[in-house]
């Protein structure tokens, strides 16, 4: 039996869908993972699985370009024969799952990890774009088998919005995380703040700094860190030079991004996440297996990660104040920061095991 990932970036396939090719291998089935280069690829075969180069741009908006990534994977597809396709993210689900019918696959899965930046903003290229992808997503996903959601949120406004049929729709928990790889660690003897996230105006990083910024008026020595690069080709992205000044102010400590995240999380003893709207926020789940209270916003998504005041807090979007309230909550409140902690990582445990959502979605997905 073979088993086809549609993955639009390599860091992805083996970070966020790792443990799910493993168990896919360990029950004998052959897996190959698309990408749209070589970077990395020796992490992607070291879980067992082949790789294929199928060049993508994920957030281009060339016609010429889709088109090709689409000959591509039908190409592949029929010369493969596959047993079972799974795509992510916008073009792999879209085209892929079009793809893998015209192609003659009977198990096709699509997994909706978010629904991105054209359902957030609202600037006019933004609802342009947002016309345009929900028609795509109207088409491909009405050659899925089976569409996978992580939050009740999303599955609810596909439906609504008429873009997928309710009766082929499941929910997971996200990802899921690794608990062994994820354990609690010692926190930092003072308290300290971090962000991993791209430097993307949608996942709140413009509120975090300016947040830091607050909490710095009153707390000069609490330390704030940001992880994450730079996307000059976004029409989210943060500009570098806006992100740049609360550096010079020695505001915060930012740092690009890297294979290992976990010495980043021991780092700090709150983790934070203003984003506006996520799929799961798979590093919100790191942070909580890793012991650390969570500050998030109460959006599609983010939500799920959260008991509101047991293991963290929910915030509004877009809203900073709201974000350096719950910073300053915790700096005045320190002996709750270990307890917070302990309930993310029972939550994390709880609901998020890395192993149990494999489990159900290989249900859904009939293997």
């Amino acid at each position: 039996m073979k088993f086809i990932l549609l993955s639009p970036k390599n860091r992805t396939a083996y970070n966020f869908r790792g443990d799910f090719i493993k168990e896919l291998v360990s029950k004998g089935y052959e897996v190959v993972v698309t990408g749209p280069d070589h970077t990395d690829v020796e992490k992607i075969e070291a879980l067992g699985a082949r790789f294929a180069v199928i060049p993508l741009d994920k957030n281009g908006t060339s016609i010429f370009g889709d088109l090709r990534y689409f000959r591509l994977l039908t190409s592949f597809l029929r010369a493969e024969k596959p047993d079972a396709v799974m795509g992510y993210t916008v073009k792999p689900v879209v085209y892929g799952s079009i793809a893998a019918k015209r192609a003659g696959v009977q198990n096709v899965t699509a997994l909706i990890t978010g629904a991105g930046y054209t359902f957030i903003s609202t600037s006019p290229k933004a609802r342009i774009l947002g016309m345009i992808v929900r028609r795509l997503y109207r088409v491909g996903l009405g050659k899925a088998d089976h569409v996978i959601f992580q939050n009740r949120d999303d599955m609810q406004e596909f439906c609504q919005r008429k873009l997928v049929d309710p009766g082929k729709c499941s929910f997971v928990n996200g990802s899921g995380i690794n608990l062994d790889y994820y354990r609690t660690v010692p926190l930092p003897e003072n308290p300290a703040f971090f962000m991993l996230s791209r430097l993307l105006k949608s996942k709140g990083v413009r509120e975090y700094l300016e947040a830091a910024e607050r909490v710095k008026e009153k707390y000069p020595s609490i330390q704030f860190y940001l992880l994450g690069n730079y996307e000059n080709s976004m029409q989210d992205a943060v500009e570098k030079e806006y992100v740049e000044g609360f550096i010079r102010r020695g505001l915060v400590r930012r740092f690009s991004e890297t294979g290992d995240v976990r010495p980043f999380y021991r780092m700090c003893s709150v983790y934070v996440l203003p984003s506006y709207r996520e799929g799961t926020p798979r590093t919100v789940l790191e942070a909580m297996a890793m012991g650390r209270p969570i500050i998030t916003t109460d959006t599609q998504g983010c939500r799920e990660t959260v008991r509101e005041g047991v293991n963290g807090f929910l915030v509004p979007a877009r809203n900073s104040d709201s974000v350096a309230e719950k910073m300053i909550w915790f700096i005045e409140h320190p002996h709750q920061i270990a307890a917070m902690g302990a309930e993310s990582r029972r939550y994390a445990e709880e609901k998020f095991d890395v192993n149990r959502i494999n489990e159900e979605m290989l249900r859904i997905m009939q293997i």
